[in-house]
């Protein structure tokens, strides 16, 4: 797939809470197809601390309005700047980048998207694409520390059917999303997760024993997103240094070592 490197201009930029921003951009030249699991290289303009492009998974798609969505924790100076972007800046971003999920043949299949923290960013262009392709059974289930950390709740509503798990039980199941019922009162199909190593690793760890096949999206550290840096490597089950930036981000979770 052709890249493009684009300059947009902010469209809205909302603060969640104190540590996710929605950012939405725009331009007037038609999008490229984009599909759910990729993710573009964000330039961080005017901070003399930040050099490299930020990878910033995307969210959701508009064709519409030509819009991007881009769903973003603060994480450092990098993500900080971007926070305090307004309406009609400009913004450069290299996408669309790396592979995405794949999609069943089966209508019917039982699906489970679980994420956690900013993870559940490329579920909801997937849960969005699912729902268009005319699967039926689509599941999301979120893990987080406080009800306060669930986010884009009224958007996801849209595409399937929720599924929470709060540290402190505020809402939903008390405990991390391994440990939510539907796990054992259901049987599902097909998984994909995105979210912190430790909860991708317990789920395609949970995958394997019930013998589901499953799909994870990395968020290894990037800088340059095309395979080039070599920084984001990670090593398969084979015992061979692959690129999450270019072979992934999305990735079989029986072709990884997951060393957590």
């Amino acid at each position: 797939m052709k890249k493009q490197i684009s300059d947009f201009r902010v469209a809205e930029n909302q603060l969640l809470n104190r540590q996710y921003f929605l950012l939405k951009i725009r331009r007037d030249e038609p999008l490229p197809p984009i599909f759910a699991g990729q993710f573009a290289q964000v330039r961080v303009d005017n901070s003399a601390e930040t050099f490299l492009r930020r990878p910033i998974s995307v969210n959701f798609v508009d064709y519409g309005q030509n819009e991007i969505w881009f769903l973003i924790k603060i994480a450092g100076k990098g993500t900080e700047k971007l926070s305090f972007l307004k309406k009609n800046d400009l913004i450069n971003i290299i996408f669309p980048l790396g592979n995405g999920f794949s999609l069943q043949t089966n209508k019917n299949a039982n699906l489970l998207l679980a994420g956690g923290g900013v993870g559940v960013a490329p579920l909801l262009y997937l849960g969005y694409t699912l729902k268009k392709q005319g699967f039926r059974n689509v599941n999301f289930l979120f893990g987080a520390r406080t009800e306060h950390d669930l986010l884009l709740i009224e958007e996801f509503e849209q595409y399937g059917t929720l599924h929470f798990t709060t540290e402190d039980g505020s809402r939903g199941e008390c405990g991390v999303v391994t440990q939510h019922s539907i796990l054992k009162n259901e049987k599902f199909d097909f998984i994909y997760c995105c979210g912190p190593a430790p909860m991708m690793s317990a789920v395609a760890q949970y995958a394997e024993t019930q013998n589901i096949d499953c799909e994870v999206s990395l968020e290894n550290r990037m800088a340059c997103g095309i395979g080039a840096c070599l920084c984001c490597v990670t090593q398969n089950a084979e015992g061979k240094n692959v690129c999450v930036c270019t072979e992934g981000a999305v990735f079989n979770s029986k072709k990884l070592i997951w060393q957590i």
